[in-house]
């Protein structure tokens, strides 16, 4: 038999943010129809929800069984400092995509994210940025003909001139 498995840093946790989201869910899903029909336009993301309630209270009855230790910890193991860091850049370019548009805002993340993960130099790390983007750029927006937004940058002038070399 297996020694009983010990929980996990964060374990806990994680499993009661999924338990009160999973009941989030089934509640806005009641707010579609209610219980009106079984062919009702909420049945299906009611019963999905619902499963889903029922297996996160599963799973957290379990995680409350299991002891606590293991030897990890939530900084090293589970949640290191380059998670935290790519969430965090991640959100923040999701902010920062309207007001600022996707050329300067691809090229502070790529920046940031390329001298974080490779410890390069500054000057490296803006000419592959800038290089990718600028390559992205042309492949979605001259080729594909990709809205991307525009924000501080008038892409519309840049555009012309380069197609006006065509």
């Amino acid at each position: 038999m297996e020694p009983d498995p010990k929980r996990r840093p964060g374990e806990l946790v994680f499993n009661i943010a999924v338990m009160l989201a999973s009941f989030g869910l089934l509640y806005s899903a009641y707010g579609i129809s209610g219980f009106e029909a079984l062919s009702g336009p909420g049945a299906v993301p009611m019963a999905t929800t619902a499963i889903m309630a029922v297996c996160a209270i599963i799973i957290l009855v379990q995680t409350l069984r299991k002891g606590t230790g293991g030897g990890q910890t939530m900084a090293a193991d589970i949640l290191p400092l380059i998670v935290i860091v790519t969430i965090a850049m991640i959100a923040a370019y999701a902010v920062l995509l309207r007001p600022l548009g996707f050329l300067p805002t691809s090229v502070l993340f790529l920046l940031v994210m390329i001298r974080f993960l490779s410890r390069r130099g500054w000057g490296f790390c803006l000419a592959v940025s800038v290089g990718t983007v600028f390559v992205i750029w042309i492949i979605f927006r001259l080729i594909f003909a990709v809205l991307m937004p525009q924000g501080i940058i008038p892409r519309g002038r840049i555009v012309s001139a380069i197609t006006s070399l065509f």
